[in-house]
């Protein structure tokens, strides 16, 4: 029987929700189960003292290496590096970086198939950068080349001689003060520019949507769910800030009307022929998949940006169908490595 080790920089398995979602997901597929951290492995008799979950509860056991490990988060120190980088030389990992929001659109727009669904955008490099984007565009959005969870966001609008500037509150800025605060921000940490798409409701607010997408057991790309993010007050929509998701459908009918079916079918095939193009791009084989798109006022998809590790759908009781596509991907990469 195949079995699967998660790998976590967390120590105990009750510290990670998930963690029993793919316990219980590996059981009903046939697959042996067990969690584990860096620390607890030993590279000298191969074995690693892990958690199982048997009746109940998370029991501590000292295990064989496993068939294919899930790394199911980074290293957080300099020796949990280490011993998942000597793990990944003889075990398959099932997954794998893909760069930061700036490399990965420097990749899509060297490929060309897919380069007319990306936003305009360009690294700050220097305080010019920021002014020329916004006589080229008027308006820009402006966020960290490494953020996540829609952290640390400014939306920039040009207004004659002046700037409307807005993270949580507006601001009215002028070219002196704008520029003091750019900065501010790449003094210590390097950021981005795009252009604004506008992707808004019919009320007027603005929305993302997340096409997740993830490998099964045949090694194909299939699509585990898409859902909307919308926001109330903000320019960006994020469920970790002021965002909240509705059930695709009914967003469908909300907003497309008759047209919901094709904008349905539309945004399934994106996702699933991206998917297949972007893993086509690395030299190692991918698994998961959170592509965030806008629709603008003409349904032309743009895309925002393109996640790995996208994380369990907020809602919907997703959970379970995520683990399962991972395990069955799992045994896929052990049946086949």
């Amino acid at each position: 029987m195949i079995t699967v080790g998660m790998l976590s920089h967390r120590k105990d398995p009750r510290t990670v929700f998930k963690s029993y979602a793919y316990a219980a997901a590996a059981k009903m597929e046939g697959v042996n189960f067990y969690f584990f951290s860096p620390g607890r492995v030993n590279f000298k008799d191969r074995t690693i003292l892990g958690w199982v979950y048997e009746n109940g509860q998370w029991l501590e056991r000292r295990m064989p290496f496993p068939d294919v490990i899930y790394n199911a988060s980074s290293p957080m120190t300099e020796k949990q590096r280490t011993v998942m980088t000597e793990l990944s030389e003889s075990i398959p990992f099932t997954s794998h970086p893909i760069g930061n929001k700036m490399s990965v659109h420097q990749k899509i727009q060297r490929a060309k198939t897919y380069a007319h669904y990306l936003i305009p955008s360009r690294q700050i490099s220097t305080i010019q950068d920021v002014f020329e984007f916004l006589d080229r565009h008027g308006a820009i959005v402006i966020k960290p080349l490494n953020g996540h969870k829609g952290e640390d966001i400014l939306f920039v609008q040009k207004q004659a001689e002046t700037f409307i500037v807005r993270k949580d509150e507006p601001q009215i800025m002028n070219v002196p003060e704008l520029g003091d605060l750019i900065k501010r921000l790449i003094k210590n940490e390097r950021y981005l520019i795009q252009a604004y798409i506008p992707s808004k409701t019919k009320a007027g607010f603005s929305y993302n949507l997340r096409l997740h997408v993830q490998k099964g057991g045949e090694g194909e790309w299939a699509l585990t769910t898409i859902f909307p993010c919308i926001t109330l007050q903000g320019i960006v929509a994020n469920l970790n800030s002021d965002g909240y998701t509705i059930m695709f459908d009914d967003f469908l009918k909300q907003e497309f009307g008759d047209d919901a079916y094709n904008v349905k079918r539309y945004l399934e095939q994106f996702a699933i022929q991206f998917s297949k193009h972007f893993d086509g791009l690395y030299d190692v084989p991918l698994d998961e998949l959170g592509i965030d798109v806008g629709l603008d006022s003409n349904q032309k998809i743009w895309i925002f940006e393109v996640n790995w590790r996208p994380g369990t759908p907020p809602t919907f009781s997703l959970e379970l169908d995520v683990a399962k596509q991972m395990i069955r991907y799992a045994r896929y990469l052990a049946k086949t490595s």
